[in-house]
């Protein structure tokens, strides 16, 4: 493969990644609401769910898998610390 097929194959997997990178996005604030979290609130949940990451779990668990229950561990997390995001 020569070096421009090889770079437009890079464009083409970097714009993939950022696609599934947005994708990803939407699909938390989905859990999120599903959660309990007020629709006005969802873009603010989504940054505390990405600070709950860093406070709920250490560097040393960071580059670990991200399993459903550690998702579910940090919307737990980001409930009990802003319940005013949520319904009641």
């Amino acid at each position: 493969m020569t070096a421009d097929k090889l770079q437009i194959e890079l464009e083409k997997a970097e714009i993939e990644i950022e696609e599934l990178a947005m994708q990803l996005a939407d699909m938390l604030g989905v859990a999120l609401y599903f959660a309990g979290v007020k629709r006005e609130n969802i873009p603010k949940s989504v940054d505390c769910y990405l600070q709950g990451l860093d406070e709920v779990f250490d560097d040393d668990e960071e580059d670990g898998e991200m399993g459903f229950e550690e998702i579910i561990q940090v919307i737990e997390h980001i409930k009990a610390k802003n319940p005013k995001l949520f319904n009641k």
